[in-house]
């Protein structure tokens, strides 16, 4: 139950919000790179765009691997080698000398991509006291959210040496990152070393959590969210403003800027009320907010309503993450669950994937509506099936 004091934060929870960052910042500035980089082997626009989708594809194959390497290794070590096969396929892509070369370096980059992201979240969820998993789920999304947000703005200057600079950039961003969270790390009782051994040796496997109703919940709203907000939203929003607006590149870069700047204003208070409050009324509220911002979309006329529509998305996004991070923890608890955690990561990439597919196929046969349509109806899908489950936070007693 949620308490009046609110309880201090561990060190390691701000090293490893110091370590997301790192990796954020870097991968802002390597980002809109990747595609161009890809276009100097003279290959296609479609070859190209396959660049980010071979990526996101092998994060979403390696994601049992990476459960798997978490519980047998532990934490901390998987997040350290995670990290460093991102950094050395990132370095090396720098240096690629065909197409064929770049796809594979960046396939692997995917593989440690998961890896880490496993690793990550499991930490952060043993190092999150029990009754601040919301404010820790919502510092650390901050800390991407602010990397992400200033990537862009150093990649310029990065991008001005050379299409090859941003890579080297990303490489030393993420040793950064690997060497805060090993030092910091070092001696924690919660890094869950095979050497030193993790405080909690009990395990949760991901059958065990398929048992929890709030778990199945889960996964129904982080594939929703997955599907909306990493899918649909940084890929069918910018054709709908280039076809529907006749805006370019930096007009779509605005209305995705005010996506970000909704999720800013709302991500902290999230977390406190997630506390507070309860999860499942921050996620059902936030899945209500994004269902209705993704089916009012479409009918935007002008730039500045689809800035403000946008800008209600963002601030639905802001409710829904800490609160659906802190049910994660809530189900894990300080048992082991490397299974469990990548089960929820390789949900969210399976909606990430399937939502541009599935929702650029709608638009080419049905039009915007309809494919907006269809996210909105999976994110009230799931703000209706956390209705029927009790609040995550009952179990905070049960695995402690």
């Amino acid at each position: 139950m949620p308490t009046s004091a609110k309880p201090k934060l561990p060190f390691e929870v701000w090293a490893l919000v110091a370590g997301g960052f790192a990796v954020a910042l870097g991968y802002g500035i390597v980002a809109p790179a990747i595609p161009q980089f890809a276009l100097e082997f003279g290959v296609s626009n479609f070859a190209a765009s396959a660049i980010v989708s071979a990526f996101a594809l092998m994060r979403l194959l390696s994601a049992p691997l990476a459960g798997w390497v978490v519980g047998r290794f532990g934490e901390r070590r998987s997040y350290t080698t995670g990290i460093l096969i991102v950094a050395a396929s990132t370095g090396a892509a720098a240096f690629a000398g065909d197409y064929a070369q770049f796809v594979v370096l960046r396939g692997l980059g995917g593989i440690g991509s998961t890896m880490f992201t496993v690793a990550a979240t499991a930490l952060i969820i043993k190092v999150s006291p029990p009754a601040a998993r919301g404010r820790v789920a919502s510092l650390n999304s901050a800390g991407f959210l602010l990397g992400g947000l200033l990537g862009p703005v150093f990649g310029g200057v990065v991008a001005s040496f050379g299409l090859r600079a941003p890579f080297i950039f990303y490489f030393f961003t993420l040793v950064i990152a690997a060497s805060i969270v090993t030092i910091a790390l070092r001696n924690s009782s919660f890094a869950g070393s095979t050497s030193a051994g993790p405080t909690h040796t009990e395990s949760v496997t991901f059958k065990t959590a398929l048992g929890v109703s709030q778990y199945r919940a889960l996964l129904v709203s982080v594939f929703s969210f997955g599907w909306a907000s990493f899918g649909v939203r940084v890929s069918v929003i910018p054709i709908f403003v280039a076809v529907a607006l006749n805006g370019n590149a930096a007009v779509a870069a605005w209305v995705l800027a005010a996506y970000a700047a909704g999720n800013a204003i709302l991500i902290f208070p999230s977390g406190r009320w997630s506390d507070t409050v309860g999860r499942k009324p921050m996620i059902i509220i936030g899945m209500l907010v994004l269902a209705a911002s993704y089916f009012v979309f479409p009918a935007s006329t002008t730039l500045w309503f689809a800035i403000l529509v946008m800008f209600f998305a963002g601030a639905g996004s802001a409710l829904v993450n800490p609160g659906q991070q802190a049910t994660l923890a809530d189900v894990v608890g300080l048992r082991n669950g490397g299974g469990v955690v990548a089960g929820y990561s390789m949900t969210s990439d399976l909606g990430g994937v399937l939502g541009p597919l599935v929702a650029g196929a709608i638009v080419d046969f049905a039009g915007f509506g309809w494919a907006f349509g269809v996210t909105a109806a999976l994110l009230a899908i799931a703000a209706t099936v956390w209705i029927f489950v009790p609040d995550s936070r009952r179990l905070q007693t049960q695995h402690q």
